[in-house]
């Protein structure tokens, strides 16, 4: 592990590294706060939108622990925003601490910590750690993606779907709080679903995207997602292989995400271009 630091980047192993333990850590808070924290619920955009004591909590409990490490970086998170911008090639933290919160609140196996490190606005190393599972994905920019299973042990390269037909695919999306956008989504996935092997909705877009890293997802996308949702998880889908974007030449964002290995992504960009999916409120 590296030295304290007060600024400046490090290798993208030796960020990871760090965040992979931070991350199990805020995941074991978070698992031993839950029975308390869901009786401490709050709304956030709506009333559907849901943050919890465990969120606030977590997130608190992963930057001082980035602090302590490295004092000199900047964090933006969910619940608090963002810090002081770190200087130029310094290092800044983008974190979840329960992506998936509606999940952790009715015991859904399905909620994760996303820790990453991005330097100059480009991620360069990132972990979803599913806390209810145990299993985890990691990525280094230019490393490769990878999954820990949490009942051996061991790492296991991820490469995407091999699917190359969109008509069987599987695809993974999720759906806004706000009705109005949610009434467009859902019409979006009206118009998709005769085009597809069928959709899922998992609730935590983290996974979503290591799923569609590790094929258990063919493609995956999502209107709305703030940087927190996707950084770490963008990062292992690129790494595996898989093209992340948004739609129409835009980069991944609050507008649209899609990822998808290049067979798929095609013809699945098609159909979401034609159904405006990244339209609607």
């Amino acid at each position: 592990m590296s030295q304290k630091t007060s600024s400046g980047a490090s290798a993208p192993d030796e960020l990871l590294s760090l965040a992979v333990r931070i991350a199990r850590d805020a995941a074991a808070t978070a698992r031993r706060m839950r029975d308390a924290a869901i009786q401490d619920v709050q709304t956030k955009s709506t009333d559907t939108d849901v943050v919890t004591a465990a969120d606030r909590a977590v997130e608190r409990q992963v930057v001082e622990a980035l602090r302590a490490e490295r004092p000199g970086d900047g964090v933006l998170g969910e619940e608090y925003g963002d810090s002081t911008a770190p200087d130029p090639g310094a290092v800044r933290w983008i974190l979840d601490p329960i992506d998936g919160t509606v999940n952790y609140l009715y015991g859904l196996p399905s909620w994760a910590v996303s820790l990453a490190a991005e330097v100059d606005g480009v991620v360069v190393a990132g972990v979803v750690h599913n806390a209810a599972t145990g299993d985890e994905w990691t990525a280094t920019r230019g490393g490769g993606a990878w999954r820990v299973v949490a009942e051996t042990g061991l790492a296991r390269r991820l490469e995407g779907s091999v699917r190359t037909e969109l008509d069987q695919a599987l695809v993974g999306t999720g759906f806004g709080y706000d009705a109005a956008r949610r009434a467009h989504q859902g019409a979006v996935v009206a118009g998709l679903i005769t085009r597809v092997r069928d959709i899922r909705r998992i609730g935590a877009a983290s996974v979503d995207l290591c799923m569609a890293a590790e094929g258990m997802l063919d493609a995956y996308f999502e209107k709305g997602l703030n940087p927190w949702d996707h950084a770490a998880g963008g990062l292992v889908a690129t790494e595996a292989g898989l093209r992340v974007s948004g739609l129409d030449g835009d980069p991944p964002g609050s507008r649209m995400l899609i990822a998808a290995p290049p067979a798929l992504w095609g013809p699945l960009h098609a159909a979401l271009s034609e159904l405006d999916a990244a339209g609607g409120p």
